[in-house]
């Protein structure tokens, strides 16, 4: 079976990304595009050779007999269209973050329940043999029970969230809009724009959700969060420390640095370095082998995987509709908490 696999949202990342991977999967075809902007699908659509274009989904998903759908429009509007495409019973691939709200997250959660269909939100790391390897220590329990985490990120990326064109961007067909990524009014800033990513690999290989948060942050000259510095505690009592940083410098791109810390041992997971080791009370320590190329964020990864879910084949799904609603949860409770200067509360 040839999944067919429409794409809301014609923009930086579905052009770079999206739709030139399925294009190489022999699981599955693009067959339409769907954007307000007819100016951007067509020029979409000359590029990568597709011609079913709409600007209304609910046309594309009553006319395409779809398999999946890839929403990939700017933050604040994922929740719409993921929850359309669940309803006419189609698998979803929806860009991180998942959703902007509490609400919002957990409404594409029960969405997915209710159609029994899939979301994958593509955050890349979680689809990697050295992230399977971290969720399989602790589901057989070889660390014992997580008490304490502590998950730092940092990117390259302060010309994005200062609202300059990002300079890796240069000549592409489309490049990521000042409007998405610095304007704090449209969930801007680096908390939505990147933590979903470290997040996502906490909450997946963990299984941790997040009580409570108290957060600060620091500022661009966009009014979005460059730094952000908070504390949580989780619904089983564990404590967590939650860091990110917009201005890595170029040349060192992208990092994580995630421990957990349980009642039997350690988990060391250091993309930069290429490290994932185990470390146990008893000595009985593991390491896990990372090369330099597969410690590189991939892009790729996840949606090969939804091409395959898509297609009918097995394939586990690392970052699915419960984890990305519990990101979101700490996202929404960590904005809340750097806006008020009060501990945020979920679910509360």
């Amino acid at each position: 079976m040839t999944a067919r696999i429409g794409v809301v949202g014609i923009g930086w990342w579905a052009t770079v990304n999206h739709i030139p991977t399925i294009s190489e999967c022999p699981e599955a075809e693009i067959v339409a595009i769907c954007d307000l902007d007819t100016g951007r699908m067509e020029k979409a659509g000359a590029e990568f050779g597709i011609t079913a274009q709409y600007r209304d989904l609910g046309e594309m998903l009553a006319r395409e007999n779809l398999d999946g759908v890839m929403v990939s429009t700017p933050h604040t509007a994922h929740t719409g269209p993921a929850i359309a495409a669940l309803e006419a019973g189609v698998h979803v691939l929806v860009e991180k973050p998942m959703a902007t709200s509490e609400a919002d997250g957990r409404a594409i959660a029960a969405a997915a329940a209710r159609a029994g269909r899939e979301v994958l939100v593509p955050t890349g790391a979680n689809f990697t043999s050295y992230t399977a390897q971290a969720a399989k220590w602790v589901r057989d329990g070889r660390i014992g029970t997580v008490r304490h985490a502590v998950c730092q990120m940092g990117s390259a990326l302060e010309d994005l969230f200062a609202g300059q064109p990002m300079l890796e961007t240069d000549g592409h067909m489309f490049r990521p809009p000042a409007s998405t990524w610095a304007d704090p009014n449209k969930a801007g800033g680096y908390g939505w724009g990147q933590m979903s990513h470290s997040l996502a690999w906490l909450v997946h290989v963990s299984k941790l959700q997040f009580e409570s948060i108290y957060c600060m942050d620091g500022k661009s000259d966009t009014g979005v969060d460059y730094y952000d510095a908070a504390c949580a505690r989780a619904t089983n009592g564990a404590t967590i420390t939650l860091s990110g940083s917009s201005t890595t410098p170029k040349h060192k791109g992208m990092h994580m640095d995630i421990r957990l810390f349980g009642t039997d041992g350690m988990i060391l997971f250091d993309n930069e370095r290429a490290r994932l080791s185990l470390h146990r009370m008893d000595g009985t320590d593991d390491v896990f082998e990372i090369s330099p190329e597969e410690a590189e964020y991939d892009g790729t990864l996840p949606v090969r995987t939804f091409a395959r879910l898509c297609a009918g084949e097995d394939a586990t799904n690392a970052s699915d509709a419960e984890c990305g609603a519990r990101v979101t949860e700490a996202l929404d409770a960590m904005y809340r908490s750097a806006a008020s200067g009060a501990l945020a509360k979920i679910g509360g």
